[in-house]
């Protein structure tokens, strides 16, 4: 009897050491315990902590919002999180988007007027006709697979922006056209046997012009818009052609040698018989290209796509 009242005894004792003192308040290393927010279950995850989502001019900014209608003027939302976030009709002119990733996100009918959309990442996203993105900065973008043909891009800056399977409107501009080196430069022009060397072209928009052998050597067309024109016989040697937009573009014969063709759109392009020797085609788009009898040699294909290309006699 006496051994099992010291038994008792011990017990006791040790939960009043692990529960508490015994006048019932809680002992410190119990008190640490309670504040810890463990969880009580034995041998329970840890909880992964989370970040609380960003506020921004009273709006909760953060992957699958719905901003449907805000109004996000001017506001500071780079490299925010807006993964397919609605933001159908939201005021985002002149907001800082700078490598904000906006994938998938609802843009229909939102006014992105002036907005900084450097490095952003817009693939897929979803654009109507009443979507503004007049004179935005979208230098660096991706927009990967975007139907943009009904958008408004007068004055956008598309350098250097990823165009892999993008739709862009054949004219992006009603401002009067550039004039670069004494020629007019806009979609649909007449170019024909012009001399270009060397011009700055960058960003600007040639969809559906003649460019028959124009001399193109060394000229800037990083993030140009190129789409349906015919550059038959044209001298592109050294030109750089980053991001450029050349969908279904006539190059027959065309001269590309050391050409900067990184990231550059050629989908559907003709490219019988061109010349691309030691030109770098790292990431560019060639679904569907004619390329029969075209010089590769010393070409940098990494990672280009040469889906359904015809590459009949073609050198490498």
């Amino acid at each position: 009897m006496k051994k099992r009242s010291a038994v008792f005894l011990l017990a006791s004792t040790l939960v009043v050491s692990a529960c508490g003192s015994s006048d019932g308040s809680l002992s410190p290393d119990t008190t640490r315990l309670k504040n810890s927010a463990l969880p009580a279950t034995t041998g329970a995850t840890l909880p992964t902590t989370t970040v609380p989502a960003r506020m921004v001019m009273g709006y909760k900014i953060e992957a699958y919002a719905n901003l449907y209608g805000a109004n996000l003027s001017k506001a500071d939302l780079s490299k925010a999180d807006l993964t397919r976030a609605n933001l159908g009709n939201a005021d985002l002119s002149k907001a800082d988007l700078t490598r904000a990733n906006l994938g998938n996100a609802d843009l229909s009918g939102a006014n992105l007027s002036g907005a900084n959309l450097s490095g952003a990442n817009l693939s897929g996203v979803t654009t109507n006709d009443a979507t503004k993105l007049t004179n935005a900065n979208l230098n660096g973008a991706d927009l990967t697979g975007v139907n943009m043909s009904g958008a408004d891009l007068t004055g956008a800056d598309l350098r250097g922006a990823y165009l892999k399977g993008a739709k862009l409107p054949v004219v992006t501009t009603t401002v009067p056209a550039p004039i670069v080196m004494g020629y007019k430069i806009e979609a649909g022009a007449n170019l024909a046997g012009a001399n270009l060397r060397g011009a700055n072209l960058s960003g600007m928009n040639l969809a559906g012009a003649n460019l028959y052998k124009v001399n193109l050597r060394e000229a800037n067309l990083s993030g140009a818009n190129l789409s349906d024109a015919n550059l038959t016989g044209a001298d592109l040697s050294d030109a750089n052609l980053t991001g450029a937009f050349l969908t279904r573009a006539n190059l027959l014969n065309a001269f590309l040698m050391r050409a900067n063709l990184t990231r550059t759109d050629l989908t559907g392009a003709n490219l019988t018989g061109a010349g691309l020797r030691g030109a770098n085609l790292t990431g560019a788009n060639l679904r569907g290209a004619k390329m029969s009898f075209a010089v590769l040699l010393g070409a940098n294909l990494n990672g280009t796509d040469l889906t359904g290309a015809n590459l009949s006699g073609a050198i490498r």
